[in-house]
């Protein structure tokens, strides 16, 4: 006789922060002491690149430890596969470093929505006016999410699980819809 036992369904991640009517943003003061709505999109890194150099140089320690021991035992080929392994794992340190601070940041002040992505060295940064702004997908169910008006186009979200995408694009939506509109008053000097 066997038992199978079904694990319950995963909770909706939304679900467990009920921390204000943000899931994915949160309300900050800038350094001017505007108030904004910011979401912080990053990479899911376990490890910071600080905490990587200290693992590749303790790694160093040990396999220059090991390999001078068989350089000294007469085997000098071993100092040079440990000098090898040391470099291509040196490289794929850095290329891992290098990407573990990508991230995309979208800041919503007042009527304008800024656009910060960083990728890698290079910083692309797009400024949108809320009131001419689409938010839609782009392309089918999980793809990323398409910010665009008045000529400028940006795809968003890449740090995001796929399921997710659309809740991320719903609470956008619902943030550009809640700011009041612009009423512009012109006063009469007479």
């Amino acid at each position: 006789m066997s038992v199978t036992l079904a694990p319950a369904a995963w909770p909706v991640p939304h679900a467990v922060r009920s921390a204000g009517p943000w899931v994915f943003g949160r309300e900050v003061t800038l350094a001017d002491g505007a108030d904004a709505l910011q979401w912080l999109l990053r990479r899911n890194c376990s490890i910071t690149p600080g905490q990587l150099g200290v693992v590749y140089l303790s790694l160093c320690v040990v396999s220059l430890f090991i390999g001078g021991f068989f350089f000294v035992q007469g085997a000098p080929v071993v100092l040079a596969f440990t000098g090898l392994e040391l470099l291509v794992v040196g490289a794929a340190m850095v290329i891992f470093a290098r990407h573990a601070g990508d991230r995309e940041t979208l800041t919503l002040v007042g009527r304008s929505l800024r656009v910060e992505q960083c990728i890698g060295s290079r910083v692309e940064r797009t400024h949108f006016a809320a009131d001419w702004l689409h938010v839609e997908p782009a392309g089918g169910q999980g793809s990323l999410v398409q910010l665009s008006g008045k000529g400028q186009r940006v795809r968003v979200g890449r740090f995001l699980h796929p399921e997710l995408r659309g809740a991320f694009a719903r609470e956008l939506r619902h943030a550009l819809r809640r700011i009041p509109a612009r009423v512009d008053t012109a006063i009469d000097s007479n």
